[in-house]
């Protein structure tokens, strides 16, 4: 987290040595204060104390800045001395960055297989068609107060689920189509539609095989379905930009790449969690992942937990390096975090407003030109900037889009920074935080009019659960 200073320093990208392999790299930055760039650290965590920090705190942008001298111990030939060797691998590093940089971008090897669908392949019918299932991993929502929501090949809209029928292996096997172990708590709600999916005698692999559109439904009750415990720490909240207490964010994650913290990121169910895309730069494969090692719920870097490992890595099919857009990626565990409480995922159509305070939390940069990433956890709180305001000229014009949100202080000083790439911000209602955004970039740390830009979650909300459902435990 990190506060603005009165110089203009450069605006950050991952620029990388694309000839070996992903995280931790070099974060290098071009000169050029027009350039935005995700928030991707690349360097070993240095032992310090905690930063002072003045209601600030850095929140996972991706890369350090341009003035910094201390790469990645894995590229510093010659230690930390500023040698004419480094200087020029500085300069080539910049320049294959700036050159090639957008196009270095690629998918896991899992995600670049094409999904194929046979001509007649029906979406939403309870049969999986397509090769990777998505025809069937987008049939399934939920509504205000966790409404269960199901659209079947013959409704072609997102229905309420009638309650008669509905019990508590019904509700473990929804909630396990959906990427959870089991559901956590189910309910009725009074409803005033008029009409319903209504459950057939028998469940049948999925939900949406397990339904038919009804115009009746008794007492005109519908089910509410949670699928985890989720949004509520046992810790209360510590107000203005700090270090974060133990237990205030158990959802946290670190992400770390042979050793070192390279991004963060947020568990939202057992065996998921949500990060960047950009986080994931071209080479990154299967035969990589024993290098990934993710830590959860800890404070300090000093002090961390045991580590779980990643099965798979899922980039957004439609992430664009360029311009930001779906910068999104979910990690598959190789076993369940259980004993940890995730955070919430938003409801389709909750509206987090302008001006809303939220929570954006991680271990980057406590300022913009810091040698170090944070050694402690950071939270800091940032206000939601309405999307048009952020579109201005003023701020970043156009490069704002549907599934980005903005967040921070225009005054400057609030902010999110590198190393903080990943992770999450957060919004409180009715005593549970929700995943709101994915800390994504921004231009610089801290300035002034140029908050931090977070990758929209409640926009991503239909490819998160279609991505979970296909790689369902």
């Amino acid at each position: 987290m990190e506060q603005g200073q009165a110089e203009s320093p450069p605006s950050y990208d991952s620029v990388v040595n694309h000839n070996t392999p992903p995280p931790s790299y070099p974060s290098l930055q071009t000169s050029s204060a027009t350039q935005d760039h995700p928030y991707y650290i690349a360097q070993p965590v240095h032992q310090t104390p905690a930063p002072c920090v003045v209601q600030t705190i850095p929140t996972q942008r991706s890369q350090i800045p341009s003035n910094n001298t201390n790469m990645n111990k894995r590229y510093c030939y010659g230690g930390s001395g500023g040698t004419v060797v480094i200087v020029v691998l500085v300069v080539i590093a910049v320049w294959l960055g700036v050159r090639y940089g957008p196009s270095l971008w690629a998918l896991s090897e899992k995600e670049t297989e094409t999904d194929t669908c046979p001509p007649l392949s029906v979406n939403c019918d309870g049969k999986r068609d397509c090769s990777q299932g998505s025809d069937e991993s987008r049939c399934v929502r939920f509504g205000t107060a966790n409404e269960l929501q199901v659209m079947t090949s013959k409704t072609k809209s997102f229905l309420p689920v009638c309650a008669q029928g509905w019990n508590k292996t019904v509700a473990d096997q929804t909630c396990q189509q959906l990427g959870f172990r089991q559901s956590y708590k189910d309910d009725v709600l009074q409803t005033s539609s008029s009409t319903f999916q209504s459950l057939n005698s028998q469940f049948t692999n999925t939900i949406q095989g397990s339904v038919n559109m009804s115009a009746s439904c008794p007492g005109q009750k519908t089910v509410s379905l949670q699928c985890s415990k989720c949004g509520q720490p046992s810790v209360s909240r510590i107000v203005g930009g700090k270090v974060a207490a133990d237990g205030q964010w158990p959802w946290q994650a670190s992400l770390h790449f042979q050793g070192d913290h390279t991004c963060g990121g947020t568990l939202v169910a057992p065996d998921f969690i949500i990060t960047a895309a950009h986080c994931f730069p071209k080479g990154t494969s299967s035969s990589q992942l024993p290098n990934w090692k993710v830590y959860i719920g800890l404070v300090s870097q000093l002090q961390l937990p045991s580590p779980y490992y990643v099965k798979q890595i899922i980039l957004h099919e439609n992430y664009d390096s360029t311009t930001k857009n779906n910068d999104i990626a979910l990690l598959k565990l190789s076993k369940p975090a259980s004993n940890i409480q995730p955070v919430c995922l938003p409801v389709f159509g909750q509206m987090f407003p302008a001006g809303k305070q939220c929570w954006t939390t991680g271990f980057g940069l406590t300022f913009e030109g810091a040698d170090s990433i944070s050694t402690y956890l950071m939270e800091v709180a940032v206000d939601l900037i309405d999307s048009a305001v952020c579109k201005s000229n003023t701020v970043y014009g156009g490069r704002i889009t549907e599934q980005m949100q903005c967040a921070g202080d225009l005054r400057g000083g609030k902010d999110s920074c590198q190393g903080d790439s990943g992770g999450p911000l957060v919004c409180k209602v009715d005593d549970k935080w929700y995943l709101t955004g994915v800390t994504s970039w921004g231009d610089g740390c801290g300035r002034r009019n140029r908050p931090g830009v977070y990758s929209n979650v409640g926009q991503l909300l239909m490819w998160i659960y279609g991505k979970m459902q296909q790689q369902r435990p």
